[in-house]
C-alpha cells in the first residue's frame, strides 16, 4: 500500500480507507468509478474509488506514471482554491502491480451543478450564473489550468449572499499550460450546452479577454458541435439514442 495525506489527523482514515469504503452504504455515484460520503472525526468526506485498471494500465500506473488517485491528489494540492479540499490518496497493490486506488477529499456542500442551469430553461438567475461561470473559467485559465473534462457534472456551484462560488471535481485529467484565446473558448465544448446558452457564456467570456464577441461565439459553437457530433457518432455505432 502507498498513501499520502495532508494531515496526520487523517492517517487513520487513509490507512483504513478500503474498510471504510466497503462498510459505508451512502453511495452518491456508482459507475466506472464510485463515490461515497461519510463522516470521519466530525468531518464530512468524499471517497472516490477508481476502477481497477486492466493489465497494461496496471503496469503503466505502477512503473511509469501516476495513478488517477495520485494525480487527483497532486492536482488538488496545486489548485486548492478551485476544488474541494484534498485529504489524501491510497493505492493498493497485488503481485507488485497497482489494483484498487482511492482519492479522499472534504465533502463540498454545493447547491447545484452547472448542468441544472444548462438544462432547465426557467432556472433561477440563469444569466447571473452564466456570467459568474464565465468569470470563474477566466480565473482557471489565467492560472494556466485546463480541465480536460470540463463537463456539467464536474462543475459544482454554491449560492452565496453576494454571488456564486464554483468548484471543479474529477480533476485527474488536467493540463497546466498557457492557453490561447482560441483554446480557452474550446474548453467550453464539453458542456453540451444549447447554442443560446453557450452564446451567452462565450460573449461574457469574450468581454473578459477583450476578444471580438462574434469570433468568440463562433469558436465556442464550432467546438461544441464537433464534440456533440463525435459523441453521437459513437452512440450510433453502439445503437444508442443520440442527444442534440
Amino acid at each position: 500500500m502507498k498513501y499520502e495525506s495532508v494531515s496526520s489527523k487523517y492517517i487513520g482514515l487513509i490507512e483504513e480507507v478500503r474498510k471504510y469504503f466497503l462498510n459505508e452504504t451512502q453511495t452518491i455515484y456508482a459507475g466506472r468509478n464510485s463515490l461515497k460520503v461519510f463522516s470521519y472525526n466530525n468531518t464530512d468526506v468524499i471517497v472516490k474509488s477508481f476502477k481497477i485498471p486492466h493489465l497494461i494500465n496496471k503496469v503503466a500506473y505502477t512503473f511509469f506514471r501516476d495513478s488517477k488517485a495520485k494525480k487527483s491528489y497532486k492536482h488538488a494540492l496545486k489548485i486548492d482554491d478551485f476544488t474541494p479540499r484534498p485529504i489524501g490518496y491510497v493505492e493498493y497493490f497485488q503481485f507488485g502491480l497497482i489494483g484498487e486506488s482511492y482519492y479522499v477529499s472534504e465533502n463540498y456542500k454545493y447547491d447545484f451543478t452547472i448542468r441544472e442551469a444548462l438544462l432547465e430553461n426557467d432556472f433561477k438567475n440563469k444569466r447571473d450564473i452564466f456570467n459568474a461561470f464565465a468569470a470563474f473559467t477566466f480565473s482557471l485559465h489565467n492560472y494556466n489550468i485546463e480541465h480536460l473534462d470540463y463537463s456539467p457534472g464536474n462543475i459544482l456551484i454554491k449560492e452565496l449572499e453576494n454571488g456564486y462560488e464554483f468548484k471543479i471535481v474529477d480533476i485527474n485529467r488536467m493540463r497546466f499550460r498557457r492557453l490561447s484565446p482560441h483554446e480557452r473558448l474550446e474548453n467550453f465544448s464539453k458542456l453540451w450546452a444549447k447554442d443560446e446558452d453557450l452564446t451567452f457564456i462565450a460573449e461574457a467570456y469574450a468581454k473578459l479577454i477583450d476578444m471580438d464577441r462574434d469570433e468568440a461565439v463562433s469558436i465556442a459553437l464550432k467546438a461544441s458541435q464537433k464534440h456533440k457530433d463525435k459523441k453521437n457518432l459513437k452512440k450510433r455505432l453502439k445503437g444508442k439514442k443520440v442527444v442534440d
